[in-house]
């Protein structure tokens, strides 16, 4: 096993320059001027922030009104009680709830949750499991659906939703475990 992970770790250092020296001898045997196409796939990218940037500006200010008014912590005292019986922790109510919305705003939510209880606490490794398994749920949908002007959704959001709340369970079910 550990011969095993000696390999990954070695294999992970050059993973990134393989991958480029790939792309550059790719474009070498089939005649394609790389700088060209990054210079296009930049211009594209450039349009496409232009697209969504006032979607992200709305996303930021609304989390950031709901973090100011203290709606957030109103919503974790209604929950208490469902939160109690999930046996998950009350103090990490609002940072499932601003996940949803924005990973920066939840990472902030994060890092003060590791300055009150440290990382490597119950509530710690909660929090760290439960940042990297649950996705921003009506951030990547706005964006995504906007710039790729998706029109119906049919069952993006209940599916999100359910990854969403599988995915806390299990960091509720993993950090117990450690």
């Amino acid at each position: 096993m550990r011969a095993a992970m000696t390999f990954f770790y070695y294999l992970s250092d050059f993973i990134i320059p393989l991958i480029i020296f790939y792309i550059i001898a790719y474009a070498l045997t089939e005649k394609v001027s790389v700088y060209d196409e990054f210079v296009s796939g930049a211009a594209d990218g450039g349009k496409t922030v232009l697209k969504i940037l006032p979607t992200l500006v709305g996303l930021m200010a609304a989390v950031g009104m709901l973090r100011a008014s203290g709606f957030l912590d109103f919503v974790a005292e209604y929950l208490i009680g469902l939160a109690e019986l999930l046996h998950f922790p009350v103090q990490l109510i609002p940072l499932a709830i601003i996940r949803l919305f924005s990973s920066s705003a939840a990472t902030s939510l994060a890092l003060d949750i590791y300055k009150s209880y440290g990382t490597d606490s119950y509530i710690g490794l909660i929090a760290s499991i439960m940042m990297g398994c649950t996705e921003t749920v009506f951030y990547t949908m706005s964006v995504y659906f906007l710039t790729a002007k998706v029109t119906k959704t049919r069952w993006t959001l209940a599916g999100a939703l359910l990854s969403t709340f599988a995915g806390i369970a299990a960091s509720v079910v993993l950090a117990g475990q450690m």
